[in-house]
């Protein structure tokens, strides 16, 4: 099955400047990142950037960059302009790797190309991990989802869903397993191309998700358990630390 993988990567980050030139063990964050997507079945690997400094340094690797416009208010926006740039048609698949996921298991990445690919009535597909710990399902952070018998999402929140009314409070739901999303998208093109003529809807403008704006114009996202669980990203020094001595630890034990 054919895919194209497109990591967009930006250098300006709130909380961590200059994010993707971050170094990890020998190795800046943005090439470990495209490194794990070569290792994927993608037919293409490309990095999406408005910075000229990634630009460079993504190419002195070997990587192919595309440039886009530094005005772009999400990753989804500069996904569809390099997909446009790139000269995708409709029916392409694009499969979104964030820019700040090191450890991304290229497992995951097949799976959601391959879901999208296996149903036709989806324009989107996405990915989901068990929750275990209360704490977590009550955490706004975690983005939750809830997904129908055929594997559709039926609705992404920042509140627990489903609300277990009958539990203590606090409790984790038990007629059925609550599911954290996994931020990796897989995305027909034409889906992309809609995106970014739509406004930004009702229920994306409260709860903050992107994904709820293609709910909201009667779009099926295809929603499956990860085949692997993917690390934590790097959104923080204290991550950056954290994966530091993951690798560190990983190199040592060669």
């Amino acid at each position: 099955m054919s895919f194209t993988v497109i990591i967009p990567s930006r250098y300006s980050s709130t909380r961590l400047p200059g994010k993707p030139l971050k170094d990890l063990a020998g190795q800046t964050m943005i090439e470990r990142v495209y490194r794990q997507a070569l290792r994927s079945e993608a037919e293409r690997v490309v990095i999406a950037t408005d910075d000229v400094r990634i630009e460079e340094l993504a190419k002195n690797f070997g990587a192919e960059v595309c440039m886009t416009r530094a005005d772009h208010e999400s990753g989804t926006d500069r996904l569809q302009e390099a997909a446009a740039a790139l000269g995708l048609s409709a029916t392409d698949v694009v499969v979104n790797v964030q820019g700040d996921e090191p450890l991304i298991p290229p497992a995951i990445i097949n799976q959601v190309a391959e879901n999208l690919a296996s149903h036709p009535a989806s324009a989107m597909s996405t990915l989901s991990i068990a929750i275990d710990d209360a704490a977590e399902f009550y955490d706004p952070n975690c983005v939750k989802v809830i997904a129908n018998v055929q594997g559709t999402a039926l609705y992404f929140s920042r509140s627990p869903i489903p609300f277990p009314r009958d539990e203590k409070t606090g409790a984790l739901p038990t007629a059925m397993i609550a599911q954290r999303h996994i931020g990796i998208y897989g995305y027909r093109v034409g889906l992309l191309n809609d995106f970014v003529q739509w406004p930004v809807s009702p229920l994306e403008a409260t709860e903050k998700l992107e994904q709820l704006r293609v709910m909201w114009h009667g779009h099926h996202i295809h929603v499956e358990t990860a085949c692997e669980l993917p690390p934590a990203g790097i959104d923080t020094e204290a991550d950056l630390l954290r994966v530091r001595h993951y690798l560190a630890e990983q190199q040592g034990g060669k």
